[in-house]
């Protein structure tokens, strides 16, 4: 059943209809989520949905990009997705990796993972904007799209596994460090977070490499 509060979003489908058309049968779409976070992982899901939902939209009929819905419809969409997908994966890059290598390449090693944990290999992956690596496996048999989550039904359902998964962990390490408010922000950068760095100093999960984080100065609280 189609979540009730969700209004329903047309992907044209066209893209992954003329794949199905060439042969392909194994679409895997790909997206990350918490690229631009000051703090903890960026995470990337991949999504192998079944031919079906191609040849009768109505099966994920409201599914579109995670940045067009609620959280609570995120979370339901997510469910869905994995209770529908052939296979369905996500996979993270620490803060740390981040600082070495750069949010970017972070971001492509995020996406690489992902896909390669999926437990049947994609015959085509579409990812959303950003190509994957020349060098590989998925190189010669990707497609990258401008807004990919907005158009592509598999990339908006990796969209909404990515993001949703990223956001629980964010909630379960904010137990760990409950000074900085993960839970509600999920590493993003808010005011609230931003005092919260400002009284605090960084912790071990916050990116070193991105400035607001690299210009921070422990400060001791107002009495």
């Amino acid at each position: 059943m189609v979540p009730a509060s969700s209004q329903p979003r047309i992907h044209d489908l066209s893209h992954e209809r003329a794949l199905l058309q060439r042969g392909v049968r194994r679409i895997a779409g790909v997206d990350e989520a918490g690229r631009g976070a000051w703090a903890g992982p960026v995470t990337a899901a991949a999504v192998i949905l079944p031919p079906t939902v191609y040849e009768d939209r109505r099966l994920l009929w409201g599914l579109t990009d995670s940045k067009q819905l609620s959280a609570a419809e995120r979370r339901r969409w997510s469910a869905r997705v994995r209770a529908t997908a052939i296979a369905a994966r996500v996979a993270y890059v620490s803060p740390r990796l981040i600082d070495r290598v750069g949010i970017a390449e972070a971001s492509r090693l995020a996406m690489l993972r992902a896909l390669d944990a999926l437990p049947v290999a994609p015959d085509h992956v579409i990812v959303d904007a950003f190509p994957l690596p020349a060098d590989c496996r998925y190189a010669n048999a990707q497609d990258a799209i401008v807004r990919a989550d907005a158009t592509c039904l598999a990339v908006a359902a990796a969209s909404v596994c990515a993001k949703v998964a990223r956001d629980e962990l964010m909630r379960r390490l904010c137990l760990q460090h409950p000074a900085y408010g993960f839970g509600r922000h999920k590493g993003y950068g808010t005011a609230a977070h931003r005092e919260a760095l400002a009284a605090e100093g960084p912790s071990p999960l916050h990116r070193a490499s991105f400035r607001p984080v690299a210009e921070c100065r422990r400060v001791a609280p107002a009495a």
